[in-house]
């Protein structure tokens, strides 16, 4: 009995030590990821981490940048925007900009990508869609200075296509589009549609590529017009797609500078006036980098909350979909 009461302490105390060498060795589960992980958060705190940072930092800070001193100013600059007539000029600027670059495009471009897919790529064949999909397209990628120099050319108020137009009409005096504050914003968003309907227009025919195509033909059998298809399987079926759009066009308007500076540079009298463009005036023209960073910060907050809101109704509406509401 003595013998086997030691025979079975001795076990114990061998399997002691190898199950704290098991437990030694369990990792844990995210340690498998962090090769995977690791370049991209490397990457996201170079490239968007660090920078937002730092501009948070100045902006607590008057500075003129350079090797002008730092003075701490709290949060000065922030409270100075709330007074900052322009401040709020160039955000009530940037729902134009929604409107031409989010509202227009997505709109107009879902009624091209149904007409192109489901009724000139049923009748005349694919390739004419593609070629009308590609021209739609064109605008997006040629580069912004290439398309302010040609709209310049056409807006121009003494040589512009436009107003030679109008003059070869009759219309004595045509508008200085672009140097009017009646016409300034219109014609930028004119030119931002322009710009922008190809993007839709791509995407809901990628989107309409998934569609089941014998939905529309048993809509077409009952009799079924375009209108009615488009309505009850076309909007449906793309509704996530919609969102992607409506998210990625709502942050670039937001965020909108290039065609501002190639064609107006916030002028006249700040009618075409953004924030991304004030900040940067603040930045370069005025020395300014304090404010210029306050601006910047809070453009940068208003954007994030703007796409929580989207991501947040585009969450309610899958999970409606998933429950058959």
């Amino acid at each position: 009995m003595a013998d086997t009461a030691l025979t079975e302490r001795r076990s114990r105390a061998d399997d002691r030590p190898r199950a704290s060498r098991g437990t030694r060795r369990r990792r844990p589960q995210w340690v498998g990821y962090l090769p995977y992980l690791l370049p991209g958060a490397v990457a996201f705190g170079v490239v968007i981490g660090y920078p937002l940072l730092t501009n948070v930092y100045f902006s607590l800070f008057k500075w003129r940048g350079g090797m002008a001193p730092l003075r701490w100013n709290g949060l000065g600059n922030y409270v100075d925007l709330l007074g900052d007539d322009k401040f709020w000029t160039s955000f009530g600027n940037s729902l134009a900009m929604i409107v031409a670059m989010v509202l227009v495009p997505t709109l107009l471009g879902l009624v091209l990508a149904a007409v192109l897919f489901d009724y000139l790529g049923r009748r005349f064949g694919e390739r004419v869609s593609s070629v009308l999909r590609a021209t739609y397209y064109l605008p997006q990628i040629l580069p912004v200075a290439v398309a302010g120099v040609l709209w310049n050319w056409i807006l121009n108020s003494q040589t512009g296509a436009l107003n030679v137009i109008l003059r070869g009409l009759g219309v004595e005096t045509p508008p200085n589009w672009l140097g009017d504050p009646s016409t300034a914003l219109p014609s930028v968003m004119l030119v931002l549609i322009w710009v922008q309907m190809g993007y839709p227009v791509v995407i809901f025919m990628a989107a309409l590529q998934r569609v089941d195509p014998e939905l529309y033909e048993a809509a077409e059998l009952d009799g079924a017009g375009w209108w009615d298809r488009f309505r009850a399987i076309t909007v449906p079926q793309i509704r996530p797609e919609t969102f992607v759009v409506t998210l990625t066009c709502t942050v670039a308007a937001l965020k909108v500078f290039g065609p501002i500076y190639v064609l107006t540079r916030g002028g006249p009298e700040s009618s075409t006036l953004v924030p991304s463009y004030y900040s940067y005036l603040n930045f370069f023209d005025k020395s300014q980098v304090g404010y210029g960073s306050a601006i910047a910060t809070v453009l940068t907050l208003v954007i994030v909350a703007v796409a929580l809101i989207i991501l947040g109704l585009q969450n309610r509406a899958e999970r409606r979909e998933r429950e058959g509401v």
